[in-house]
C-alpha cells in the first residue's frame, strides 16, 4: 500500500478556524500511515478496519463510531476497577494540581513514599524496599540486575551469572527478560542477543514427580552459578493460561532457599487479584526474594511498575560512593507522582469494594460457565486459576489434532467476537478471558456468552463441529 504521508499531514494541520474535522477517515489513514503497533503483522492490522476507541465508560471500551465493545481483556490484563472510576480520577487531577513530575534521582516526592508503604503493608512479610520503573519488563530487568551485582556484594562474594527460568515462559520484552523467555515466535529473532539462561519444564498435574525432578537436578548441578530463579507464581499466563499444580511453588521456594538462590517472582500479569488473591505468593505462603509488580497497580490507569525486595539484599548495596555498590540503574519517569497517586487510589478500592470477594464470586461463575463448553469438539483444554481464563481450540478432540497455523482460529475468534461487541486476545489457538477483577459477575456472564457463540460460529465455519 503506497501511502502519501506528507498529503494526510497536511489535512491534519490546523491552519483555519474553519479546519477539517477529525474524521474517522482522516484518523485511519493516520493510524494507519504512522502508528506501529505491538505484537501485530501491520499487513493484517491495516487491513482488520480495527476500532479505533474514542472513551470508555465503566467496563466498556466506545470506539470512534459510537460502537461499544466489553472489555473481556481488562486493556491487556491491567484494568482492575474500570474505566473512568471517579476515585481514581480525583486522585489524578489533585496531584495534578501539585505536581505531575519530578525525579527521584536525587529528590523523592509524597506519593512515590505513601505508595511503597502501602505495598510494603500489603506484600508478603519481609519484602521491605521498592524500586520504581515503568513497566513490567522493567520490573523484572531491574530484579535480574538486582540479583547478579547482589551475589558480587554479599559479605562473601560469589560470581553467579545464571538464571533459572520455566519453559514456555514470558517475562517481557527487553533484551534480559527475552533472554528468560522461552516463547518461540515471540524470541527467537533475538537469539544471538541474548544470555544464556537454564530452564525446567513446565510442571502440571501429571508431570508435577518428574518436573520436579528436573528441577532439583538443575539447581543441584549448577547451584554454585545460578544467581535467581525467575518463575510467574501460579499461573505463566502469556504461555497460554498454564497453571502449575497445587505445592509447585512452595517446593521451588524450598529448592532455592535450600542452594542460596534468590526467587524472583514475576507477579505483572497474575498480582492484584487476578488468581483470587492480591498477590499470588501468598496463597503458597511464599516469601520470595524479589517481587515484581506492574498492569493493574495503577488500576490500569498509568505506566508504573514496582519491584520489592528484602533487608539483605538492600543491604549489600550499601557503602561509600566510592566503593562502587551503588545500583546504577533508574529511569527518567520512575516513582510518578501520577501513577504512584492512582496505585494509592487502587489499593484504597481494593478494601472500599471488596474485590477479592468479587474475584471469588466472579471465578465460581466462570467455573460454571466453563463446563458448558468442556464436551464441545473442537474445544481441547480448559485452564483458569481465579478469573484468569485460557480456552485452547483444535481441530479434533478426540486426536488432540492442532489446526493448522495459517487458519490463525485464535484471531478469527477474537474478530467474531469484536462483532459481537466484545474486545478479546487470543494466545495462538487459545483464546482468553481476562475480566477485571471488579467486573460484576452478570457482565462477565455476558462476556462468556459472547464468546462462546463466537468459538461455535468460528468452529461451524471450519466444519469441526
Amino acid at each position: 500500500m503506497v501511502i502519501d504521508h506528507w498529503s494526510l499531514v497536511i489535512d491534519y494541520l490546523p491552519m483555519t478556524n474553519d479546519q477539517r474535522p477529525m474524521t474517522n477517515a482522516l484518523l485511519r489513514n493516520l493510524d494507519n500511515a504512522h502508528v506501529w503497533h505491538p505484537f501485530c503483522q501491520m499487513r493484517e492490522f491495516v487491513a482488520d478496519d480495527v476500532p479505533i476507541i474514542a472513551s470508555a465508560e465503566g467496563f466498556e471500551l466506545i470506539d470512534t463510531d459510537g460502537r461499544r465493545y466489553l472489555d473481556g481483556v481488562s486493556s491487556l490484563w491491567c484494568n482492575v476497577h474500570g474505566h473512568r472510576v471517579p476515585e481514581i480520577d480525583r486522585a489524578i487531577r489533585e496531584q495534578l494540581d501539585q505536581v505531575a513530575h519530578s525525579t527521584l534521582l536525587g529528590l523523592s516526592n509524597v506519593p512515590s513514599i505513601q505508595l511503597a508503604a502501602e505495598l510494603v503493608r500489603r506484600a508478603p512479610r519481609g519484602l521491605t524496599k521498592v524500586f520504581y520503573s515503568d513497566d513490567g519488563a522493567t520490573a523484572v530487568e531491574v530484579a535480574l540486575k538486582l540479583a547478579y551485582q547482589f551475589h558480587r556484594q554479599k559479605p562473601r562474594p560469589e560470581p553467579r551469572d545464571l538464571f533459572v527460568g520455566i519453559a514456555s515462559a514470558y517475562h517481557g520484552d527487553t533484551v534480559g527478560t527475552v533472554s528468560l523467555g522461552n516463547i518461540d515466535a515471540f524470541h527467537r529473532s533475538y537469539e544471538r542477543l541474548l544470555f544464556p539462561t537454564l530452564r525446567v519444564p513446565c510442571p502440571t498435574v501429571a508431570t508435577m514427580a518428574e518436573s520436579l525432578n528436573e528441577l532439583e537436578r538443575t539447581l543441584r548441578e549448577n547451584a554454585d552459578r545460578i544467581a535467581a530463579f525467575v518463575i510467574e507464581p501460579l499461573v505463566q499466563a502469556a504461555a497460554g493460561i498454564l497453571v502449575h499444580p497445587p505445592g509447585y511453588l512452595r517446593r521451588v521456594r524450598e529448592l532455592t532457599r535450600q542452594h542460596g538462590i534468590l526467587l524472583i517472582a514475576d507477579e505483572v500479569a497474575v498480582g492484584f487479584g487476578r488468581t483470587g488473591t492480591l498477590f499470588a505468593c501468598e496463597q503458597e505462603e511464599v516469601v520470595p526474594d524479589f517481587l515484581c509488580l506492574s498492569k493493574g497497580i495503577t488500576g490500569g490507569y498509568l505506566p508504573l511498575a514496582a519491584t520489592l525486595t528484602t533487608d539483605e539484599v538492600y543491604d549489600a548495596f550499601l557503602g561509600e560512593p566510592a566503593s562502587g555498590r551503588t545500583f546504577f540503574h533508574g529511569h527518567t519517569y520512575t516513582g510518578n507522582p501520577l501513577g504512584c497517586a492512582a496505585a494509592l487510589a487502587s489499593l484504597e478500592l481494593f478494601e472500599t469494594n471488596r474485590v477479592l470477594d468479587n474475584v471469588a464470586e466472579c471465578s465460581r461463575l466462570l467455573a460454571r460457565r466453563l463446563d458448558e463448553i468442556r464436551d464441545w469438539p473442537h474445544v481441547g483444554e480448559i485452564r483458569q486459576k481465579g478469573i484468569l481464563v485460557g480456552i485452547e481450540l483444535l481441530a479434533d478432540k478426540a486426536s488432540r489434532q492442532p489446526f493448522a497455523p495459517e487458519q490463525r482460529i485464535g484471531h478469527q475468534v477474537t474478530l467474531a467476537a469484536r462483532r459481537r461487541g466484545l474486545f478479546t486476545r487470543s494466545l495462538g489457538e487459545v483464546v482468553t478471558i481476562v475480566p477485571a477483577p471488579a467486573m460484576p459477575p452478570e457482565l462477565v456472564s455476558r462476556v462468556c456468552e459472547l464468546l462462546f457463540e463466537s468459538i461455535q460460529e468460528v468452529g461451524a465455519n471450519q466444519k469441526v463441529r
